[in-house]
């Protein structure tokens, strides 16, 4: 059973890894999605599929946001 101290220290360790800079390879059917729905690069798509993940809610609003400008 882990403490809490152990976990606040493997939560930790988690947040210290660098992020990957590419989109997971099964995520390139979303981001193919996301490009097709949101009218977004595949650039844009992977940059956004790295913030948000599989929030699709936040995915589509920030992809409105880049419309935009």
């Amino acid at each position: 059973m882990m403490h809490e101290k152990d976990t606040e220290m493997a939560t930790k360790e988690k947040k210290g890894k660098k992020e990957s800079s590419r989109v997971v390879k099964g995520q390139e059917l979303e981001v193919e999605h996301l490009t097709e729905v949101a009218d977004v690069s595949p650039k844009q798509a992977r940059a956004l599929l790295r913030k948000h993940g599989a929030d699709w809610t936040k995915l589509k609003d920030e992809a409105e946001d880049l419309k935009e400008e």
